[in-house]
């Protein structure tokens, strides 16, 4: 297993480049897996369930088609881009499970800060309530989005990943609808009021990883 961390701002196609190359590598048994810890330049991508509707402000900044799956989502500084090329012919080839897993290796993450994450059923990503707000206009605890997720897999071998939210300006967000969800919002760990770096937050990520990614090979999905 490789932990590759970039200093600075990778630019988005440079990161594609290398993580089809490696995934490919990877299915041919010619290279390790590999965990790849970046930030972006300001940008959004689209996923494969991605609707033209949903990017509010297509000019704001770059907008790259990726085959991911989910929607629209936003990278830049301040956040913590997590790319994951892993081989799910050894960790066997259950993919709800191996998104479960990423879920819950970003809750685990969060927990080192005294953060609880959750999942919600039709929303991907990661959550946390916000109890302090008004309540929805469904009349539900008000929530923010600290965490994206989204993979896509070649020959079994896993590529893009997660992200965390760091320190990023939240206003960028406003330019789309994240993952086509209006009614909740984003957040971060600063903006939660925690004086948290990406160097701890590395720490963190890369401790949870071995608790919860490191485990034995899952079984084969029947």
């Amino acid at each position: 297993m490789e932990w590759k961390i970039s200093d600075g701002l990778t630019p988005y196609e440079e990161a594609l480049t290398f993580m089809e190359a490696r995934a490919e590598a990877i299915a041919r048994g010619e290279a390790e897996e590999c965990v790849w810890l970046l930030e972006h330049p300001p940008l959004y991508t689209a996923g494969t369930s991605a609707r033209i509707e949903d990017l509010k402000e297509p000019d704001r900044f770059p907008v790259y088609t990726t085959k991911r799956g989910g929607q629209y989502t936003y990278h830049g500084p301040g956040q913590r881009v997590v790319y994951v090329m892993l081989d799910l012919n050894t960790r066997g080839k259950d993919v709800r499970r191996f998104v479960q897993m990423l879920e819950e290796w970003v809750i685990a993450t969060l927990g080192e800060f005294g953060l609880t994450g959750h999942i919600r059923e039709g929303r991907v990503g990661v959550w946390i309530e916000r109890p302090d707000r008004p309540l929805t206009p469904s009349g539900l605890t008000a929530e923010d989005k600290i965490a994206a997720i989204g993979i896509r897999l070649r020959k079994w071998v896993s590529f893009h990943g997660i992200s965390i939210n760091v320190e990023p300006d939240l206003s960028h967000f406003a330019g789309i609808v994240p993952c086509g969800i209006t009614e909740y919002g984003v957040t971060s760990l600063v903006d939660l009021g925690l004086p948290v770096t990406m160097e701890d937050v590395d720490v963190a990520l890369r401790r949870q990883f071995d608790r919860v990614m490191g485990q034995a090979p899952l079984p084969e999905a029947s």
